[in-house]
């Protein structure tokens, strides 16, 4: 804890936000999986779920996810021993995760805090600032190196209590430094503030017919000395609408456009601002333009979610049922073939990105109807299909022995057990049991002993991260290659660069493995077609099995 003089009141703890069981994590190490939040998490209670958000396209963690327990109690406790503890050598924050983001964006109980000594931590921070109220986000800035840029935000649950810490703390020394305590202000507020351009000349549009030079001059001179005021007229001396006023002082002009813009005279509205060069409102007008367009589209984009691997009962109005909770939902649909049975998959609408990608963290593999869902960011087919060969085309190249397969999970007809397994490549086992045929081949079995997708879930769970990648491999080559033999091993690599809960969704569908699978076969040969053949060619399933 920050040392304070004088000394503020004592903390007085943390709530539970209502009951939430939702967790945010931020400031996530690159490097931390699923598998460790789980495991680090855990040990406060009964963990249902866990996510750590990545990039659709290059699978990189975005340095934040959520952890959700089976009760409010596990939650908070999670919050009071876990805040700050590093993971992979970086602390973490830890707080309640907000479904309505208007609390994050109306600013209410945030307050700005800088002149920090470098030593302040984001755990100092917290600790000082506690005392004031609950806390719903502490953050100390820091560079690329994790230093403190000696600045800091925290929100508070109330306005109230981000009040009571401005009033205590500004001004304050914090280990021997005064310090700024004051209310947040958005990037565009703090713009307007400090980033206000001195200018003399004014311009005013929206003059209704009658208005002449003198009546601008009598109307801005009341602000400072005007050198001059001019009406713009057409060729025939009437009103085009607009004037121009020039003061002495900057100052002045100023001061008009803050008390006449937005006036009406003469029952016409006036918008009265900086004047500016034909070059610079063309300039500014095109990227407000092309502003708004990238920002319709990336709200359309992001806020739009593909939900795949639903059971044959959900219906329309049940998938919205099921994301209601987490926003406005806009449009909702099941798809379905032409005879009016679902597909298995649908999409979801919602007003806001925000209320997307918080339905994606919480959905996204759970359990509907003994089903694991699949949710993403919508994607049209073209992007889709340029993201798998992006992905494609990072594979690594390598040769393989031809003596040796690839690597394959065996089992006995007598059932799946683990101390049985071979792999295809291998020496097989000592005993052959005796009622196998001599003239099949010795991967059949695995195409009908196929582990049931419940039990592979169980074990991926449980499984190290570097194990589950190959755990999925063995299982999905057997499929894609009664489908696609010849390019089996390159086809398998390409579809284990996706989650998780879709691949084993293409394991329990064989409609969505073939469309997949014909999918990648695309790609292959698009690349192929660019002269990639001979890369192809060296590409093995054993390259991406083990990472």
């Amino acid at each position: 804890m920050a040392q304070v003089q004088p000394q503020g009141q004592n903390p007085n703890g943390s709530g539970t936000a209502g009951g939430t069981t939702s967790l945010y994590v931020g400031d996530l190490h690159a490097n931390v999986t699923d598998a460790q939040l789980f495991e680090a998490f855990s040990q406060m209670g009964q963990v249902v779920t866990v996510r750590v958000c990545r990039d659709l396209a290059t699978r990189r963690s975005l340095g934040y996810g959520y952890v959700n327990f089976a009760t409010p109690q596990d939650a908070a406790r999670a919050i009071q021993e876990m805040n700050y503890i590093p993971l992979n050598g970086k602390p973490v924050r830890v707080m309640y995760s907000h479904r309505d983001p208007s609390v994050r964006r109306s600013g209410a109980g945030n307050i700005f805090i800088k002149n920090l000594d470098k030593s302040i931590d984001h755990k100092a921070l917290h600790d000082t600032f506690s005392a004031f109220g609950n806390i719903i986000s502490c953050k100390v800035a820091v560079d690329s190196s994790g230093q403190s840029k000696g600045y800091g935000f925290v929100q508070y649950e109330t306005e109230e209590s981000a009040q009571k810490a401005m009033a205590q703390l500004n001004g304050m020394l914090l280990n021997d430094k005064q310090v700024y305590v004051g209310p947040f202000l958005r990037r565009q507020e703090r713009d307007s503030t400090a980033n206000v351009t001195k200018f003399t000349n004014v311009y005013v549009k929206n003059l209704a017919e009658s208005t002449t030079d003198d009546d601008l001059k009598n109307t801005f001179g009341e602000f400072g000395n005007i050198t001059s005021a001019v009406v713009m007229k057409d060729g025939d001396g009437k009103s085009k609408g607009f004037g121009f006023v020039n003061f002495d002082n900057a100052d002045d002009a100023a001061k008009a456009v803050e008390a006449l813009n937005g006036k009406t005279f003469n029952d016409k509205e006036w918008f009265v601002g900086r004047a500016q060069k034909k070059s610079e409102r063309e300039t500014e007008l095109k990227v407000r333009y092309e502003q708004s367009l990238r920002e319709a589209a990336d709200k359309f984009q992001s806020s739009n979610l593909y939900v795949k691997n639903l059971d044959d009962s959900i219906s329309d109005e049940k998938l919205k049922e099921l994301f209601t909770p987490y926003g406005t939902v806009t449009s909702c649909k099941v798809m379905r073939d032409p005879n009016g049975i679902s597909r298995g998959s649908g999409f979801v609408a919602f007003s806001t990105p925000e209320e997307a990608s918080k339905a994606m963290s919480e959905m996204s593999g759970k359990m509907i109807e003994n089903k694991p869902l699949y949710v993403a960011v919508a994607q049209r087919k073209e992007d889709r299909r340029a993201i798998l060969q992006a992905q494609f085309s990072q594979m690594r190249p390598g040769a393989m022995p031809p003596s040796v397969g690839p690597r394959m999970q065996i089992y006995s007809p007598g059932g799946p057990g683990i101390g049985q397994q071979v792999f295809y490549g291998q020496a097989p086992p000592p005993m052959i049991p005796p009622q196998m045929p001599s003239n099949m081949p010795l991967r059949d079995p695995v195409l009908s002993q196929h582990v049931p997708i419940g039990a592979l879930a169980t074990s991926l769970a449980n499984a190290s991260p570097e194990h589950q990648r190959t755990m999925l491999g063995e299982n999905l080559y057997p499929l894609v290659e009664q489908l696609e033999a010849e390019s089996a091993a390159k086809v398998t690599g390409m579809l284990l660069e996706m989650d998780q809960t879709e691949v084993l969704h293409l394991l329990e569908s064989p409609e969505a493995l073939k469309a997949k699978v014909a999918e990648a076969m695309d790609v292959l040969r698009s690349v192929a077609a660019g002269g990639a053949a001979e890369q192809l060619a060296s590409l093995n399933l054993n390259d991406n099995l083990v990472s």
